[in-house]
């Protein structure tokens, strides 16, 4: 039987509620820079977050729900420097502070660490903004405390397309049998299942409604002492919070040890 060697952590939705507090607004914040009226709302953007990666969002925006903007001449680059300002603003509201870490993402990363649990980072978001998520959070250098940082365009293939997961399996010489997800979305519980990954899942105000099947558990977050997470659906636990100890039982099928 395969052992656990690895855990690999999505970042929007999963480690902090970057999607709602931080990648809205910015998104917002670049449209107005730009002299745009564009304005997404919760609600919009719980709709625009069925298609994975910022630039691929914006085309999406235009394609299905602003059909009469007169895209310019050089609409990659249009669209490009809108992403590359959004970034620059989510950038910005991190290092003011503004969006935390998720109940129980500290504790797990920090217990991880010190077990010797070989960690990394799998996400569609881009280099930059996990860099700042992290510095803002756990402090500066904690980027060094994954193996791997898979983000961005660096596979073309995004989430639910399982590329990124294969990707960052391959860099850490590891057979998915290896290693556990932590997703929270149904886009992300594709890909990680797509590359043979067992998968946790956090579901936030965005995902809760999403389609988890084949996910090894879904909770609404990963708990902390005081505050224990919640069942959504799939095995029960006698746990009260993601820790070592239970994802280690989740992984080995045995999540009522």
């Amino acid at each position: 039987m395969a052992t656990l060697q690895a855990l690999l952590f999505d970042v929007d939705g999963t480690l902090a509620d970057t999607e709602r507090d931080g990648h809205r607004p910015a998104f917002n914040m670049a449209f107005a820079e730009a002299g745009l009226d564009w304005v997404w709302d919760e609600a919009l953007y719980g709709q625009l977050l069925a298609v994975t990666g910022g630039k691929e969002r914006i085309r999406y925006y235009l394609d299905a729900f602003n059909t009469t903007f007169e895209k310019p001449d050089d609409f990659d680059a249009f669209v490009k420097g809108l992403h590359e300002a959004k970034t620059r603003f989510y950038t910005q509201l991190m290092a003011e502070g503004k969006i935390p870490l998720r109940p129980g993402v500290e504790n797990l990363i920090l217990e991880a660490r010190a077990a010797g649990m070989r960690m990394a980072i799998v996400t569609t978001t881009t280099p930059a903004n996990v860099t700042a998520l992290l510095e803002s959070t756990l402090g500066p250098g904690s980027e060094d405390w994954f193996e791997v940082i898979a983000a961005g365009d660096i596979v073309p293939a995004k989430k639910p397309a399982p590329d990124i997961y294969e990707w960052t399996l391959r860099e850490m010489k590891l057979s998915p049998e290896e290693a556990i997800a932590f997703e929270d979305s149904g886009n992300g519980v594709r890909s990680s299942l797509g590359a043979g990954v067992k998968t946790i899942v956090t579901v936030n105000g965005y995902t809760r409604d999403d389609d988890f099947s084949g996910a090894a558990l879904v909770r609404d977050h990963m708990g902390v002492s005081g505050l224990p997470f919640g069942l959504i659906a799939a095995s029960e636990t006698t746990h009260d919070r993601l820790d070592l100890k239970c994802v280690r039982a989740i992984f080995a099928n045995r999540a009522t040890a």
